[in-house]
């Protein structure tokens, strides 16, 4: 890319490179390697692909691409065919790859009873269209269509649109497959206030867990004054259990650049901030080449797509705090400060970084900008819920057979995702409880599986999913032991700025310990709950208000169990040391 991007025709040049590298006109083998595959071996499995294509003189390339979020089955690693079909196989290993490159080299044969499934086409999202492959050979008739397997049939990919599909360090494909199309439509063709009326129309609400309204958000801070506005990317995942942010970032970092250099356009903002914790390397590296390219194809930086606007994007490395997932305690670290939350009113809209309006989105929120300016607000509405439209992507992790990824519109049971989707729990054993919806929301019993997942809890109908983290719970789990484990981590998580937060959990901590020792009794029952009430209407920031939760919850629906610990001496599941069966 020799010249910044100012037209469409221009960006549709870059589009035409990068159909070029997606499917080329010789054999294509892309290792999944986002941290869930690299976890288990994707990088041996890739030095195999390497030094086979080497040995076996094929014509052939060998890339990375994101998690395609089958978690479970990784390393994935996926044959784009000459001419012929995408044939993913799961559960690599070096060896296999070997042998499946040595067959193919031979006699061209592609090995279905390695196979995990077979693509007969991919939607280009932003667009609309779809890419469709040829013919699959007669020996792969068996081979079940990637879309009919379980975890994906029900599946609708919106914020995961490119993730496992494109080469993340390649800003040539993912501008094949649509990005920066709304972007240069909001640049040439809309007003700032167009820009947020269609997001409002849209319905979208924020993914990070408070589900406020993006359009809302965005009007709020175009309207306070300020020498300077910010809008900020808050990808501090810090949920126990939940990866869905990582896997964007280091999947398709660019949906959330074009969703930052929308949002800058509509409120009227020159500098943006992404603050990642520390502990997503991969995702830090990914996100920073996906901004220097973006700079150099005159994306960001000065003269955005030849408007005469200019927009920057910096990165902000986090020490992995779980408080400064809270907005306000986040901008205090992005300048420079101890991460403590703020006392609200003023909100960041009208006073954040510096004192200046101040634009907070998660992650995912952010990828789902573009798709709206591309396909319009009534094809995004059109998803989920009249009360929350759209879709939102789930980690879905325990006891269940088909871990990974999840994204689907609002609405969708959990019942459907544990049993569609996840296959099941693993042995088919009872399902006993879900921790779902953040720590905070501590552990569900196994009523709520036909309620709908949305953004609030409405009684009979919805549960609140807040941030998107499910894991699910057997019979051989403890759910005593699980609201012990969850106070530790808010314990630790703590700030301590304020007094109930800080010594409301250490004693709360103090007294779970106890009971799952065999030393509680009934007066420890009765002070859980007192202590835990307090909390929540004393604390000062978001943390200390919802910890307590998680101790409430799970005694409000497991009572029985906390029962059994404390008079009988007995941990049913055998999970607590020193007490009986």
């Amino acid at each position: 890319m020799n010249q910044p991007i100012r037209s469409i025709e221009e960006l549709k040049t870059v589009a035409a490179a990068g159909l070029a590298t997606l499917y080329p006109k010789r054999l294509k083998i892309a290792v999944g390697s986002a941290s869930c595959g690299l976890a288990v071996g994707a990088g041996a499995v890739e030095a195999a692909a390497i030094a086979a294509v080497k040995e076996l003189g094929l014509d052939a390339t060998v890339t990375r691409i994101g998690c395609i979020g089958f978690c479970s089955q990784e390393p994935l690693l996926d044959l784009f065919v000459p001419n012929g079909p995408r044939v993913s196989y799961g559960n690599m290993t070096p060896e296999k790859t070997r042998s499946l490159l040595a067959g193919y080299a031979a006699n061209g044969e592609l090995r279905p009873e390695l196979a995990l499934g077979r693509f007969e086409s991919e939607e280009h999202v932003l667009t609309g269209e779809a890419h469709s492959y040829p013919a699959h050979d007669k020996a792969l008739a068996e081979v079940p269509e990637w879309s009919s397997l379980d975890f994906y049939r029900s599946q609708k990919k919106v914020i995961l649109r490119n993730c496992g599909s494109i080469d993340p360090l390649s800003i040539s494909e993912v501008i094949a497959r649509g990005a920066y199309r709304g972007a240069l439509s909001a640049f040439t063709e809309m007003t700032p206030d167009k820009i947020i009326d269609e997001v409002t129309r849209s319905g979208l609400r924020g993914r990070g867990g408070a589900a406020f309204p993006t359009g809302q958000k965005w009007r709020f801070a175009r309207s306070a004054g300020g020498a300077a506005k910010y809008v900020v990317c808050n990808a501090d995942e810090g949920e126990p259990g939940s990866y869905m942010d990582r896997t964007v970032l280091e999947g398709d970092p660019h949906a959330v650049i074009e969703g930052m250099l929308i949002g800058a356009y509509a409120i009227g903002a020159r500098e943006g901030f992404i603050y990642i914790r520390s502990e997503y390397p991969l995702a830090i590296a990914t996100l920073q080449a996906a901004i220097d390219q973006a700079e150099k194809a005159g994306l960001l930086g000065d003269d955005v797509l030849g408007s005469g606007r200019s927009f920057r994007i910096k990165i902000r490395v986090g020490a992995g705090a779980y408080i400064c997932g809270e907005e306000t305690a986040l901008l205090e670290s992005i300048e420079g400060h101890a991460g403590e939350p703020r006392s609200r009113p003023p909100y960041p809209v009208t006073s954040g970084l510096w004192g200046n309006p101040t634009v907070v989105n998660n992650v995912k929120t952010w990828a789902s900008v573009a798709p709206i300016l591309t396909r319009g607000a009534d094809w995004y509405a059109a998803m989920g819920t009249r009360r929350t439209p759209g879709t939102t992507v789930f980690s879905l992790e325990g006891a269940v057979r088909n871990a990974g990824l999840v994204e689907v519109p609002f609405g969708f049971s959990l019942s459907q995702m544990i049993y569609q989707i996840g296959g099941g729990i693993i042995g088919d054993r009872p399902l006993k409880a879900l921790q779902a919806g953040g720590a905070a929301r501590g552990c569900l019993p196994p009523s709520v599986l036909e309620l709908a997942i949305d953004t609030e809890d409405r009684a009979g109908e919805t549960v609140m999913i807040g941030t998107g983290g499910i894991i699910v719970l057997d019979d051989g789990a403890c759910t005593v032991d699980m609201a012990r484990h969850l106070v530790g981590f808010f314990l630790e998580e703590s700030c301590g700025k304020c007094v109930p937060c800080r010594e409301g959990l250490r004693q709360l901590s103090g007294i779970m310990d106890r009971i799952c020792a065999g030393a509680g009794c009934e007066a420890d029952l009765k002070l859980l709950e007192k202590l835990a009430r307090t909390m929540k209407t004393a604390a000062v920031c978001g943390l200390g208000g919802m910890a307590p939760s998680a101790v409430l919850a799970t005694l409000q629906h497991f009572r029985a169990e906390f029962e059994k610990h404390v008079h009988e001496k007995s941990c049913p599941a055998g999970v607590c040391e020193g007490l009986t069966c």
